[in-house]
């Protein structure tokens, strides 16, 4: 061979790893062969290997591979890819990860890059940045496009206008079906996709919306004005996203609307970034059930650590009230050591039922399917399982504890304090819950450990002091 051969480009290009037609493996995670090349083209700075192999990713995939691979290689993955990243992948990372790789990205590269995004997304990642560097970032954009972003950033966060569009079509009532159609086809600035078009007055109110079917099986001479249909369900911009995605699933939307508080058509919200709030929402409530906030797998040790310390140290000071509890019956402990070997056995299971309770309510709290409507209804049921559970598992335990310890009223008295503690568990798992929501707290964050105190206290208390009280034992 040649050393023409070896400058051939055809012959390098033959050299190179053929492109992988599926890059993940069959349990979901990218396949390791492909993160090894993928990382020996970083190493050796093969930008053509990359722009074949990784710019052609689907976004969801490229920020699959972004959290899969170490930091050091994420920025120079960036560096060398340049105008070739696709920053809509930063939408599908962490947060963490996110502003990890915008920090090392000039301003210029990043303006240049939302340019190409659908406003939604371009919000997304400005939201996260700096005041100074969103700004900055803004002033090198095109008027029209830089007033559409930061109207959409002056909603509150997490807010419907924060997740909307703000590309969308619009045409007057008057407008015929062949002058619409004519613009849809002359207009080069249009939504990349959309299956609605949206019918407003002068002053932009809306007053309709007709669906892109209908418009194809209209005659051209018909006015748009009578086919359009009343829109469905508009969204207020300041609505909370999680309302607005229950209007989704409540109504079968596939997509819906943006108004602001004058009745104006400010922009649309659509299927998939409702798929996205309905994902993020439950996630929150998942973490939040557990007192971890908002963390994400990319948090750092200090910031994750920082972020459970709160709940806690309130777990701890609710332990040491259980404890205090525990000694006030420390005469009957001494005399009676069976109760030190069961009594977690009491307690325990009231926490499980607890979290039973309290799961289910947080998440019907959260989607409104549990309100002062139905809330007593759901109470007695809740109840009625708590003595039922209470009763099938106290006489289990209390049977098995008899013959453990060759003594019928240990067996007795396990077997009331589990009924006692299962009902109080269930009542708490309901109750607090909704009881924080009435005054406005979090349930997800603020039940589990009020729950597990109140589990924990009664079930000491009620093992204890019937034992006490059965054998007659004194302080």
């Amino acid at each position: 061979m040649t050393q023409a051969d070896h400058d051939h480009p055809a012959t390098e290009e033959a050299k190179r790893p053929e492109v992988m037609a599926d890059i993940y493996a069959e349990d979901g995670s990218i396949r390791s062969d492909f993160l090894a090349m993928v990382g020996a083209a970083i190493a050796d700075r093969d930008v053509l290997f990359l722009r074949d192999n990784v710019a052609r990713l689907h976004e969801s995939e490229l920020g699959d591979l972004l959290e899969s691979i170490q930091p050091e290689q994420r920025h120079a993955l960036v560096r060398l890819l340049g105008a070739d990243f696709d920053m809509t992948a930063l939408t599908e990372v962490d947060e963490a990860i996110r502003l990890d790789i915008v920090e090392q990205m000039p301003n210029e590269q990043i303006a240049a890059g939302i340019g190409e995004l659908d406003s939604d997304d371009a919000v997304y990642i400005l939201e996260d940045l700096d005041r100074e560097d969103r700004e900055d970032i803004l002033s090198q954009m095109p008027f029209t496009e830089r007033v559409r972003l930061m109207r959409a950033l002056d909603y509150p966060e997490s807010s419907a206008g924060r997740r909307m569009q703000t590309e969308f079509v619009a045409v007057p009532p008057f407008w015929t079906v062949g002058q619409t159609i004519d613009y849809l086809r002359e207009e080069e600035e249009l939504p990349e996709s959309f299956s609605q078009i949206f019918v407003v007055d002068p002053t932009f109110k809306l007053v309709g919306a007709l669906d892109l079917d209908r418009l194809l099986r209209s005659k051209r001479q018909v006015k748009i004005e009578t086919i359009m249909h009343e829109t469905n369900h508009p969204i207020p911009a300041e609505m909370d996203q999680e309302e607005a995605a229950q209007l989704f699933e409540q109504y079968d939307l596939l997509s819906a609307a943006v108004v602001d508080s004058n009745g104006r058509l400010v922009g649309v919200l659509t299927i998939d970034d409702v798929v996205d709030v309905i994902q993020e929402e439950a996630e929150e409530d998942l973490l939040r059930l557990g007192g971890v906030g908002d963390e994400e797998l990319s948090d750092s040790i200090a910031s994750t650590s920082k972020s459970r310390v709160p709940w806690l140290g309130i777990n701890l000071m609710t332990a040491f009230l259980a404890a205090s509890v525990i000694e006030l019956f420390d005469a009957t402990i001494q005399q009676v050591v069976a109760l030190a070997i069961l009594m977690p056995i009491v307690a325990g299971m009231g926490g499980n039922a607890g979290s039973q309770t309290m799961t289910v309510s947080v998440r019907a709290l959260a989607t409104k399917n549990l309100d002062i409507h139905n809330a007593a209804r759901i109470i007695r049921r809740e109840a009625g399982v708590g003595l039922l559970n209470g009763a099938l598992f106290g006489c289990a335990i209390g049977i098995i504890a008899g013959i453990w310890f060759h003594d019928v009223n240990i067996g007795g008295i396990i077997a009331t304090a589990m009924l006692i503690n299962m009902l109080a568990a269930a009542l708490a798992g309901i109750l607090i819950p909704l009881f924080l929501d009435k005054f406005g707290a979090d349930p997800a964050v603020s039940s589990a450990v009020f729950v597990t105190a109140v589990t924990d206290i009664v079930g000491f208390f009620s093992f204890l002091g019937l034992a006490t009280w059965w054998f007659g034992i004194s302080g």
